[in-house]
């Protein structure tokens, strides 16, 4: 695939969290949208509507919504300032089923009196599910803060803890993969 430097592909999916707009440069995944959330992704004028540069990450989501499939292996490009980069660093490394508080995630990333700003850098994720901000939790185990939505949050903290069990096969969760050429 022919891409510039700037040239940015989308492809929107089905997913039982609802529509899952996805945005990446030919290479990397750099946004995904919770199309049914209260901030859905728009697609730019300039961007390129093509499903073959997400092969692999409608795979991944899949095998993730399936319950099969508990991180990611994908290249990322999220846009972002040097601590919302750490901040979303710090949230790939909170296992599959475990949430923390905002408090603790600032702990980890050695600046413990920054729980608001990682609140902040969190909720400016561009890549949720992938990069799981949904497992970050007020201090006092309530649901916080999502920028696809309190009811997203619950039901992907449902999938994980096992509350939902996957749906099934590839088809019923997402229909057909895009065929090699498309």
């Amino acid at each position: 695939m022919k891409t510039t430097p700037n040239t940015v592909y989308w492809h929107e999916i089905d997913s039982p969290v609802g529509g899952l707009l996805l945005a990446g440069d030919g290479a990397s995944l750099i946004q995904v949208g919770f199309q049914s959330g209260p901030r859905p992704l728009r697609v730019a004028g300039d961007w390129i509507e093509n499903s073959k540069p997400f092969r692999t990450v409608i795979a991944q989501l899949v095998a993730y919504f399936a319950g099969e499939r508990r991180s990611f292996d994908l290249p990322l490009a999220p846009r972002g300032t040097e601590f919302q980069r750490r901040v979303w660093r710090a949230l790939t490394e909170i296992p599959y089923g475990k949430t923390i508080s905002y408090g603790e995630l600032a702990r980890r990333i050695g600046n413990p009196s920054a729980s608001r700003a990682v609140g902040l850098a969190n909720g400016a994720n561009p890549l949720p599910i992938v990069v799981p901000c949904h497992r970050v939790i007020g201090a006092n185990g309530s649901l916080t803060g999502f920028g696809g939505g309190l009811p997203i949050k619950q039901r992907l903290l449902a999938l994980e803890e096992g509350g939902e069990q996957g749906a099934g096969s590839q088809e019923a969760l997402f229909g057909p993969l895009p065929a090699p050429n498309s």
